[in-house]
C-alpha cells in the first residue's frame, strides 16, 4: 500500500518566513526564523538585522522540537512550569514557546521556530508565518 505524502517545499518555506518576517517587522522585533521539513532538516533560515546570534540555534531547535513531537513547544514549557521536570530529559524537547508544527491536510509537513524576543512573541511571529502561508500570502 502506498500513500500520498505532502512535502514542504523551499517556496513554501519562503512564504512562511515572509509572513513571519512581516509580523516581526510590524512589531520591530529582531528575530531568527527557521523552517524545517518533516524530518527536522533545515530548509530555510533568516536572521533579521540586530538579532543576537544566540537565537540562530534556538530557532532551529524550536522548529526541530515542534516537528519531532508534532506539537507546539509551548506544551513542553507548560509541563515544566507545572513541575513535570522529567520532560527535560526527553531528547530533542525544547521547553520554550516559539516552535510550531506546520500541518496541511492533516499531515505534518514541517515546522517553524522563531527566537529573539519573548517566547510568546516568538510564537506570535511563527503563527503569523503559518497563517500567511495558509491564506496564500
Amino acid at each position: 500500500m502506498t500513500t500520498h505524502k505532502l512535502i514542504l517545499t523551499l517556496d513554501d518555506a519562503k512564504k512562511i518566513a515572509a509572513g513571519a518576517e512581516a509580523e516581526a517587522k510590524r512589531n520591530e522585533w529582531p528575530v531568527v526564523i527557521a523552517i524545517v521539513d518533516d524530518g527536522g532538516h533545515l530548509l530555510y533560515l533568516q536572521r533579521l538585522d540586530e538579532t543576537q546570534y544566540g537565537s540562530v540555534q534556538v530557532a532551529i531547535e524550536k522548529a526541530r522540537a515542534a516537528i519531532a513531537f508534532r506539537r507546539p513547544t509551548k506544551i513542553w514549557e507548560n509541563n515544566i512550569t507545572e513541575g513535570r521536570q522529567h520532560y527535560l530529559g526527553l531528547p530533542g524537547a525544547l521547553p520554550v514557546e516559539g516552535g510550531l508544527p506546520v500541518v496541511i491536510d492533516q499531515q505534518f509537513v514541517g515546522a517553524i521556530g522563531v527566537s529573539g524576543v519573548r517566547s510568546f512573541q516568538d510564537a506570535q511571529i511563527a503563527q503569523a508565518g503559518i497563517d500567511a502561508w495558509l491564506s496564500g500570502g
